[in-house]
């Protein structure tokens, strides 16, 4: 009986370490997967992270105590800080790296990453930017012109830039243009008659000069002072700081305040190049873009009083048009705007730059 009994523990003990082992194995197992997962999770988030250093060729075409400079260099400083050193900014200001145009083509087929442009230069390449370039298309105010360029419209004027294998990333300001003479004063449009004024080349800045009266004439920024100084032409459009800094008014004895345009800067990227940036890069360049251009800002509108007083005291004549005089310049302007952006897409485009501007000057 007591051999029975001692059987029937034995074999109880036999199952009970056999099922106590098949769930260690099972817990084991399990373990192992969690593990497993844990790691495998832990390098895709290491893989996703992870990229390979990155240096981005950064053109424009402004000296280096300009305020475009000023924002160049807070992007870099931005975009180097945001990723610990990983991607370096090399900044190429002054035509470094060619013309105005031969900075755009470079970045058009890849040789430069991202490049800082008027409007008017790149509107060659991208027919539907050149609405920034129409004459009193904005506000006279400063702040009313940044609002309706930082808008949803600003936004699908940048887009328009994938056309030409751009990626738009922000508007950067040059402030207004001026008209610059020798010995011509001008306070309507039929002063221009018979004035050859320089302008890049655009065709929206030719055609205002033509519809004005004048003789519109295409010249290589780096040429414009010799143009100037050597009566090639007899006037140029630019804003207070590239006067000012370019010495135009040395070879210029009336500046004319006029708010015909601004000299708007579109900070842009090879589109293949930005698409095939890590995820966490882009958001670095987007995000370092947006406090860099309101550097630039910041830095023209602490500079141009001072550049706008220096060529006072320079002798020149200086004045502003009227908001009279203004307004027969805008009312002349509007059939600039109906010939040269005429479009289905193009007018759409445009009645929303109106609408926008009439929010908010309202």
């Amino acid at each position: 009986m007591f051999k029975k009994k001692f059987m029937s523990m034995f074999f109880i003990s036999i199952l009970l370490v056999l099922v106590l082992a098949a769930c260690g194995d099972s817990d084991d197992s399990a373990g192992d997967a969690n593990e497993s997962n844990d790691d495998a999770a832990s390098e895709g988030s290491s893989e996703e992270e992870s990229y390979d250093p990155v240096t981005i060729t950064f053109s424009h075409n402004q000296p280096i105590d300009s305020p475009e400079h000023t924002g160049a260099l807070k992007f870099k400083e931005l975009v180097e800080e945001k990723t610990d050193g990983k991607v370096t900014v090399e900044l190429f200001p002054a035509l470094q790296l060619g013309s105005l145009r031969e900075q755009v083509e470079g970045t058009q087929i890849g040789e430069i990453d991202i490049t800082m442009q008027p409007t008017a230069v790149v509107s060659p390449f991208v027919d539907d930017i050149k609405a920034v370039d129409l004459p009193y298309i904005f506000p006279v105010d400063t702040e009313d012109m940044y609002e309706v360029l930082d808008s949803e419209v600003g936004d699908e004027l940048l887009g328009t830039l994938e056309q030409g294998g751009f990626k738009g990333l922000g508007f950067w300001p040059g402030g207004y243009k001026l008209f610059t003479t020798n010995d011509v004063e001008i306070h309507q449009p039929s002063d221009f008659k018979g004035v050859a004024m320089r302008t890049m080349e655009s065709p929206i800045l030719l055609a205002q000069y033509e519809t004005w009266g004048g003789n519109p004439i295409p010249v290589p920024y780096a040429e414009l002072y010799n143009s100037l100084q050597q009566g090639i032409v007899d006037g140029q459009e630019n804003p207070l700081q590239t006067i000012f800094l370019n010495n135009y008014h040395e070879v210029q004895n009336t500046i004319i305040e006029s708010y015909h345009g601004g000299m708007t800067y579109a900070l842009m990227a090879n589109q293949s190049w930005f698409d095939g940036l890590p995820a966490s890069v882009k958001d670095v360049i987007v995000e370092s873009e947006l406090d860099a251009r309101n550097a630039a800002r910041e830095a023209l509108a602490s500079t141009e009083d001072e550049y706008r007083q220096a060529i006072k005291d320079s002798g020149v004549t200086y004045y502003q048009l009227t908001t009279e005089e203004i307004e027969a310049f805008r009312e002349a302007s509007y059939p600039v705007h109906e010939e040269y952006y005429n479009t289905d897409s193009q007018k759409e485009l445009l009645q929303k730059i109106y609408d926008k501007v009439d929010e908010v000057t309202e």
